[in-house]
């Protein structure tokens, strides 16, 4: 199934003076991928690996750009600018990435980096939230055991510790008696689940 905000592997279907045409299956038709994205030994019928949004007009179009985050996933971006419908972070491509009003947990400015969950909003179109707890789940569904290895992306401070995503799905708490060094908002490493 060919998703938007993802990595999909399509096939090139056409050529055209802006570039080629991909097969995004029944659901999305055939996609752009504009020249400057294009390797130099394309052809049709070629798989390409390509990541899939939303350009300015709302169509969608392929990149081979990697963006510092996709959808169901957790990144720390910077805000880059703001409008009447919220803020705009920088993933790393030509369009920015919106975060609704409503979706932000403190008011963002802009030069500052936020944690953030990536997420198909009502109208289907990529947006970000830094209100992890609305997307992320808090509790173990039997899917952590004591002394597992995890990916950690530090979210926020408290009182006891640093709020934590875990392997991208999970909010968690590294608490201050855990804490060995400087940790810092962004921070990305390799923890290990202490206590359920």
């Amino acid at each position: 199934m060919v998703e938007v905000g993802k990595k999909n592997t399509l096939r090139v279907v056409k050529q055209v003076d802006f570039g080629f045409y991909l097969d995004g299956g029944e659901d999305l038709g055939e996609i752009l991928i504009p020249t400057r994205y294009v390797p130099s030994n394309l052809e049709v019928d070629d798989e390409l690996e390509v990541f899939l949004y939303f350009d300015s007009e709302d169509r969608i179009i392929a990149t081979t750009q990697t963006p510092l985050g996709m959808v169901g996933n957790c990144a720390y971006l910077e805000m880059v600018d703001k409008s009447n419908s919220g803020a705009f972070l920088d993933w790393g491509l030509s369009k920015d990435l919106l975060v609704p009003f409503k979706e932000q947990r403190v008011p963002m400015h802009v030069g500052k980096y936020y944690v953030v969950v990536l997420y198909i909003d009502v109208t289907g179109r990529i947006a970000a939230s830094s209100k992890l707890s609305k997307y992320l789940v808090e509790e173990n569904e039997g899917e952590f055991t004591v002394g597992q290895a995890v990916d950690l992306l530090v979210a926020s401070r408290s009182d006891i510790g640093y709020k934590a995503v875990i392997n991208n799905s999970h909010l968690g708490v590294i608490h201050n008696t855990e804490v060995l060094g400087p940790m810092h908002m962004g921070d990305q490493f390799t923890g290990y689940i202490n206590d359920i």
